[in-house]
């Protein structure tokens, strides 16, 4: 068959019946209108307000923008599918080439963006008298336009190789598309494929997890020398909320990894694909912005100044 036999495309639905259906399309429904509102809502207040524009907080408004386009290029198409249990689900191989990418782009933006935080947080505690000269708006822009332009490259190849074989299958084993959905397609050899997938996966990994863990040895090594208490809490709670994002990070990267080398569990493995791309979202609104104080005061702040309007 040729492409143009094959430009639309079938997609494994998940696993639900007609009536889990109904209560898990509502949860997930008010899990991706917080996902949006609370991140938009972040950027906004790190925008409106002056004393939030800190290189910290300009690197987290890149996190949250990321975290709306992690969310909003699968869970739509979920929703959908739960809506029409039972149908089947189409999608064009360009749309779904433009998904793998979207969904790569998100994962890969979500590691650099933590080195460049990690980067920060290892300036301000390690020399802090040279903070300000250091992490300037010019150097948070550099950062941030190295974090997402790094990962734009390294996906606009990885996807671009498996655009250019030839398909031969129809059927997307997935709930939504990604790099292994597009070269599964394909009859032709995908060693390229394969060799090139081994080394962005060793070398997004391996920056990031050798960048995260040298930063914060060295950050655990200042702090042990240290005598100043007040200050040494202040780095254990920032650094203990990266980290914590961070390893919820690998912890669903690495259970997804696992279930591929189970057939028998791949509908365990399309729920945690799925879930992957909304609790890292969430939970980086709830621990970021509920464990700031800065944030939280903010927050606060517009509360009372919204109760008091609505009073009068």
């Amino acid at each position: 068959m040729g492409n143009e036999t094959l430009d639309v495309l079938l997609l494994e639905p998940l696993q639900v019946t007609p009536r889990t259906s109904v209560p898990a399309f509502v949860l997930l429904l008010v899990i991706y209108v917080f996902i949006v509102a609370s991140n938009l809502g972040l950027v906004a207040l790190v925008c409106a307000e002056r004393s939030l524009h800190q290189p910290m907080y300009l690197l987290l408004c890149n996190m949250s923008v990321n975290d709306v386009l992690g969310a909003t290029v699968v869970v739509p198409h979920v929703l959908r599918d739960l809506a029409r249990v039972g149908s089947e689900r189409r999608i064009r191989y360009t749309d779904c080439a433009l998904q793998a990418f979207c969904v790569h782009l998100h994962a890969s933006v979500s590691h650099t963006v933590l080195m460049a935080m990690a980067f920060d947080r290892y300036v301000a505690i390690c020399s802090p008298l040279r903070y300000a000269a250091v992490m300037t708006r010019g150097a948070v822009l550099r950062l941030s336009a190295a974090a997402w332009g790094s990962a734009l490259v390294l996906v606009a190849v990885l996807v671009g190789l498996s655009v250019r074989l030839s398909r031969c299958r129809r059927l997307v084993s997935n709930p939504f598309c990604d790099n292994a959905s597009l070269f599964k397609l394909s009859c032709e050899s995908v060693l390229v494929n394969n060799i090139y997938g081994l080394g962005y996966t060793v070398l997004l990994l391996g920056s990031s997890i050798s960048s995260v863990t040298l930063t914060y040895v060295r950050i655990a090594a200042v702090c042990l020398r240290s005598r100043n208490k007040a200050l040494n809490g202040r780095a254990l709670q920032t650094c203990a909320t990266h980290l914590a994002v961070y390893a919820v990070l690998l912890a669903s990267a690495f259970i997804i990894v696992v279930l591929h080398r189970f057939p028998q569990l791949s509908g365990h493995r399309k729920v945690a694909s799925v879930v992957g791309h909304v609790a890292l979202p969430t939970l980086d609104v709830l621990i970021y912005g509920l464990q700031i104080r800065e944030v939280r005061q903010r927050l606060a702040g517009l509360i009372q100044n919204s109760k008091r309007a609505l009073m009068k």
